[in-house]
């Protein structure tokens, strides 16, 4: 078995348990081994894969982090890893993990202390709450450590995030609390918290001019009181600001002149003096929408001439979702602005930690790489179908949502009650609970649902205190929501990650926690931030009602109910909504999601795309390519919808290239319309006939193979076959004209084409002077695909079709690059077969592979169906070889073209 050398061994454990109980001893703490280990084993028992990505070491960058690592005290950095470890208690694998992936990230920046000029930019790909803003608070304590003098952290655009960075910041870097309004960690000046009270640590000269009050904004009362900042320059500054184009202005103008010299175009420019910028949501503000031709709009402009305004200069992007960030385009220079926000020196992707609640825990995925396992979703969502007849989908700023909540709003806060009732029985007493309301983006709409939210939960504690004679009857109701929903769902996790607690622990913590919970909007109309940081120590429950300010970055702690019904035509902005996502420890049991059926389907296209993602990534790194060509391949992956963003985010599309090199797009989402079924086996039955006239068939098992097929009767296959219009998985559209344009740069010439058949089905298909027997594919919407008229599906392939036409010696050598892969990952379970993506790398640039699949619109023999059966559904999947000539192969597209194309739209950013 292959071992992760971060897990601990047995006797590393006892030593562990022995360590903590004679310091626990020693205090007079009395703690049972048992609850002791079993904490221990699940704090050390994280696991964390490292970070991979493409670097570009063009321009003259030089390794230095190496050999400043021998010179250099990294005082900064050293009480920050220990405050990571004590008072965050983080497990012991992903501290280390956060070490080596921001050594990488800060190796991959310049040395502080080289000569200038120069200008390094990169980009970090996280995960919706997974920690991104505990990674780039280690990187800026490296980076102070090396030699930066001024830390600029853009923390979002909203109050209520930015005060909540500059709180973390504080804990984690600074040393002391800024909003007491100190500007610097002087002895007797202010008092140490966070990392700076870490043992055997010390006070770090470091100075700041923001701090976490609501107004602690950079201004330009700031500048103008902080003009003469002593020490300037003689230790670092760590501003935290909004992003705003005014406060970049203002921090941009107060360092030129304090540090500026005029260089020969008559501007004034800071030398000598490195700047770090961090440019937290990356893709949302930052990006240039604007025409390109034009100015760039003006966060973006301002950003960029604060760059532009020191001679050395350092920008890291942060984002989970950054779809948008990869249609920057690399060459756009400004005369004024200069070069835009491209990552063109690096791309990370970090991988979260094994005990994160993401996307694919939530919603489960399935993947063709045989050295990574199908994830099935956690027993966490509810489907809610009965809003409507409260607030429609789609409704206007002046609506009024009915008097009556529905039934699943109703019990969702129920269910968060019951939440935070077991949290208490289990000894969580003094821990944040939070539930999420996100039903609109219009102010006042969530102004009248907060309102009615409130009446409820002031129902409940009223009706459990008997103030109606209804104290008997809500304890019936609430024991039924238990027993029914909570019960069966703990038992479905393991018992060391999720507490078994009884009903009648549970219902007398009712009351206490129905006390305790606030409902608070969070909108523009309302007091920004949450009070967290106030009840730190007593623990802070909150029922939090609101739109935008929800979708970005700011964090709920503690979230364990969400309502969500907010609709999105873009992935980027789904996941920033999910901030259902993160960590969970203790309690991700009671965590439940109540959302439509459509908006999780979503989530599951989404959760692919992400996926997708990574692995193009690990791709660039594994073949030691420059982030230019990561910002083609992503783009070029259409197979999965990651085209998916604002089309305004995507001005440059000019050079938007679209290719499925190396690519194994297939039809997932069907149209259930009779006239497009037809049209479908039609289109095949004349493909067949196009087939049998070229060449004899083989047969293997029950599938039908043809071989030596010219790439234009596939080609005309695709374009007469049709999809669900809003299908963007597989756009056969797309993928024939990509076809088309390889057969004129040489490729693509000789194809295998496989109708794939099912020995004794059931059903059968008469197709040409074949008899195909019908696969079985079970929809991912088998609940309301008659409703919906779609079937949905997670796969249409078999993984081991996608080997059918290769040679032994390219399956042997796709297993054994397969191997190597998992053996690099330390992946736990060895692989028992090639990956899709191996076998498509063993692909000659002239050999490509059609699969066909014949099956019926229903789960048969488990869920009746008012829909025809007949004619059956046909889907594909096809396997492209790497494009040896991707100039020739790809295409240039423009926004019109993409719009069309792809349906597209602008995403409105902010509430009305």
């Amino acid at each position: 078995m292959h071992m992760d050398d971060d897990q601990p061994t047995p006797e590393e454990l006892r030593q562990t348990i022995d360590d903590l109980l004679g310091i626990l001893s020693a205090k007079g703490a009395h703690v049972d081994r048992e609850l002791l280990e079993k904490e221990v084993t699940q704090l050390l028992s994280v696991s964390q894969d490292a970070a991979t990505g493409p670097n570009n070491d063009d321009g003259g960058h030089r390794a230095w982090l190496a050999e400043a690592k021998t010179d250099r005290p990294w005082d900064f950095w050293k009480r920050y890893r220990w405050y990571l470890d004590d008072v965050r208690a983080l497990p012991r694998a992903v501290v280390r993990r956060l070490d080596q992936s921001t050594d990488d990230v800060l190796g991959q920046l310049e040395d502080p202390q080289r000569p200038g000029p120069w200008r390094r930019t990169g980009l970090v790909i996280g995960q919706v709450q997974s920690g991104k803003t505990g990674h780039y608070i280690g990187l800026a304590a490296k980076a102070v450590d090396a030699g930066y003098r001024l830390i600029v952290v853009l923390a979002g655009i909203h109050n209520d995030l930015r005060s909540q960075t500059q709180l973390r910041m504080d804990e984690g870097l600074l040393g002391f609390h800024t909003d007491e309004k100190k500007r610097f960690s002087r002895s007797g000046q202010s008092p140490v918290i966070g990392a700076a009270r870490m043992p055997g640590g010390r006070r770090l000269d470091i100075g700041t001019a923001t701090n976490s009050s609501q107004n602690g904004d950079f201004g330009r009362s700031t500048a103008n009181t902080m003009r003469n900042l002593p020490g300037l320059g003689h230790f670092p500054l760590v501003l935290v600001i909004k992003k705003h184009h005014k406060i970049l202005d203002y921090v941009r103008q107060w360092v030129t002149e304090a540090k500026g010299l005029t260089d020969e175009h008559g501007q004034r420019v800071v030398r000598d003096f490195p700047l770090f910028v961090i440019d937290d949501e990356a893709d949302n503000a930052s990006i240039n929408t604007a025409d390109p031709d034009a100015d760039p709009t003006r966060i973006n402009a301002a950003i960029r001439e604060l760059l532009n305004s020191f001679d050395k200069a350092a920008y890291v992007g942060y984002t989970a979702t950054p779809f948008a960030n990869i249609y920057i385009d690399r060459d756009a220079r400004h005369e004024k602005f200069g070069a835009d926000l491209f990552p063109d020196s690096f791309v990370r992707s970090l991988p979260s930690p094994s005990n994160y609640l993401g996307p694919e825990r939530v919603f489960g995925l399935q993947t063709e790489d045989s050295d990574e396992e199908d994830i099935e979703p956690l027993p966490l969502v509810r489907n809610v179908t009965d809003h409507d007849s409260w607030l429609p989908t789609k409704h206007e700023a002046n609506d009024e949502p009915s008097e009556i909540l529905p039934d699943s709003l109703r019990e969702a806060v129920m269910a968060f009650v019951l939440a935070c009732a077991a949290r208490r029985a289990r000894g969580q007493k003094q821990e944040h609970n939070s539930m999420l309301v996100h039903v609109t983006r219009f102010i006042k709409v969530q102004n009248r649902v907060h309102e009615q939210l409130q009446d409820f939960v002031d129902f409940l504690l009223d009706s459990l205190n008997d103030s109606y004679g209804q104290s008997r009857q809500r304890l019936y109701e609430f024991r039924k929501l238990w027993e029914r929903d909570f019960v069966p769902t703990t038992h479905r996790f393991p018992a060391d990650r999720a507490e078994r607690v009884t009903w009648q622990d549970v219902a007398r913590q009712l009351t206490p926690a129905l006390k305790k919970i606030h409902v608070r909007p969070v909108n523009g109309s309302s007091r920004d931030a949450l009070d967290y940081y106030e009840n730190r120590r007593t623990g802070y429950s909150v029922i939090a009602v609101g739109g935008q300010k929800l979708s970005r970055g700011l964090t709920l702690e503690g979230l364990t109910v969400s309502y969500y019904l907010r609709p999105s035509g873009t992935y980027d902005s789904l996941l920033q909504m999910g901030r259902w996502f993160g960590y969970r420890p203790g309690y991700e049991d009671l965590c439940r999601l109540y959302t439509t059926p459509g908006l999780q389907l979503r989530y599951v296209e989404v959760t692919a795309a992400l996926d997708e993602l990574r692995r193009e990534i690990e791709d660039m790194a594994d073949q030691q390519l420059s982030p230019e060509v990561f910002g083609l391949k992503v783009r070029a992956s259409a197979s999965r919808g990651l085209l998916v963003t604002a089309a305004n985010k995507m001005r440059s599309g000019t050079r938007v290239l679209l290719s499925f090199s190396g690519a194994g797009p297939e039809s997932v989402l069907y149209d259930l319309a009779p006239e497009i079924r037809e049209n479908n086996v039609s289109a095949l039955r004349d493909l067949v006939q196009q087939l049998d006239a070229i060449t004899t068939p083989d047969y293997v098992g029950s599938n039908v193979k043809w071989n030596g097929i010219p790439p234009e009767v596939v080609s005309d296959f695709l374009h007469r076959y049709q999809s669900r219009q809003k299908a963007k998985t597989a756009r056969p559209g797309l993928i024939a004209d990509y076809i088309d344009k390889c057969t004129q740069a040489g490729e693509l010439r000789n194809w295998t084409v496989c109708v794939v058949g099912k020995t004794g089905a059931e059903s059968t298909e008469k197709v040409g002077r074949h008899t195909i027997g019908l696969v079985e594919r079970s929809p991912v919407n088998k609940d309301e695909y008659e409703q919906q008229g779609r079937y949905v599906l997670r796969r249409v392939l078999s993984p081991l079709d996608e080997e059918i036409d290769l040679d032994q010696q390219q399956k042997d050598a796709a297993y054994e690059a397969t191997r190597k892969a998992w053996e690099a990952k330390e992946r736990k379970s060895e692989p028992k077969r090639a990956s899709g993506r191996h076998l498509r790398l063993q692909r000659r640039a002239d050999q490509a592979l059609l699969l066909i699949y014949l099956f019926e619109p229903r789960e048969r023999d488990r869920l009746p169906t008012t829909i025809d059966v007949r004619p059956p559904l046909v889907g594909f999947k096809l396997s492209f070889p790497r494009s040896e000539h991707r100039a020739a192969t790809e295409y240039v597209a423009n926004g019109v073209w993409l719009d069309e194309h792809l349906g597209l739209d602008d995403e409105e950013d902010d509430e009305e």
